[in-house]
């Protein structure tokens, strides 16, 4: 295995340093997709240290993978019954974990993400090295945390019986779509977290505002019910564009079915549109990211 600062040195790529003449979009995809794929041990290191420092840093270690949605599922089991007076969505802690459990990658995948750039200063300072590699490993961290979250989910199925399909089979099908959403987000978030440091301050109360106007409490049937997408345009907008409205009803769709009715195949179309729509913001973030990196030295 290379030393740990010869997998960050940049020496054997030529196609790394900078050159005078401003490259154009097509040449910053070109480099940062070359600069990903030859550093693939730098990421699979940078994703290991994450993992095994989260793991040392509590008494219970990785198992908090599984214990922390759990936990959250209870709390807000718990909230919706008090506020419903117990008339809440039929097997609802399955109902709510099929989205909780998604949205518990996303926004550790955005936290992270965000500081993942400005916590490496001393070492951006130091050595040159491709960093677009520090949001991409950020974000398939997240991966893991999303695997040992299915354990818990399939052991709720253990007590829905009549739940449980070979479509469950179908979750990680729609989670590739999710990573693809998750990764443009984390490139976009990292490098602008670098010159607007507020921006980690407001990430925090934006995920919470988007967790509650997305379909994670209800489902958007039942939102459609009350009247208030007809009555609140922005709402509407909010929900047509809303990416996790896609990715909530499909996990659902597999994981739990519908209140009165066992899983079904989910609507290919929508998911399809959501990854066309994620594979152009990645573009974009990625060009966003390679044209503000050759100033992240002299920010931080």
């Amino acid at each position: 295995m290379l030393p740990f600062r010869a997998m960050f040195s940049t020496d054997v790529r030529a196609g790394f340093r900078e050159t005078s003449a401003t490259p154009g979009p097509l040449r910053l995809l070109r480099d940062a997709f070359d600069e990903v794929i030859s550093r693939r041990r730098l990421i699979r290191y940078l994703v290991g240290a994450d993992m095994k420092k989260r793991g040392s840093d509590t008494v219970l270690g990785n198992l908090w993978w599984v214990l922390d949605p759990i936990l959250q599922m209870g709390v807000y089991l718990i909230l919706v019954m008090v506020i419903r007076g117990g008339r809440a969505t039929p097997d609802f802690p399955l109902f709510i974990f099929a989205a909780l459990l998604p949205w518990k990658w996303y926004a550790a995948v955005i936290n992270d993400a965000t500081n993942a750039v400005v916590r490496k200063d001393r070492l951006i300072r130091q050595i040159a090295f491709p960093k677009i590699v520090l949001p991409v490993s950020a974000a398939t961290a997240g991966v893991v945390g999303f695997l040992w979250g299915l354990l818990p989910l399939l052991g709720l199925l253990l007590f829905y019986p009549d739940r449980w399909s070979p479509l469950i089979l179908l979750f990680p099908v729609i989670a590739v779509v999710q990573y693809v959403f998750s990764i443009a987000s984390a490139i976009i978030v990292s490098a602008a977290n670098v010159f607007f440091r507020d921006l980690g301050n407001v990430v925090g109360h934006v995920l919470r505002l988007w967790w509650f106007l997305s379909p994670g409490l209800y489902s958007v049937a039942q939102l459609e019910g009350t009247g208030l997408l007809r009555q609140q345009p922005l709402l509407q907008a909010f929900v047509t564009l809303n990416p996790f409205v896609v990715l909530f009803e499909s996990y659902r769709a597999v994981a739990y079915g519908r209140p009165d009715g066992p899983p079904f195949v989910p609507d290919v179309l929508p998911l399809l549109a959501l990854l066309a729509a994620s594979l152009i913001l990645l573009v974009l973030g990625t060009i966003f990211f390679k044209r503000l990196e050759p100033n992240f030295a002299k920010v931080l």
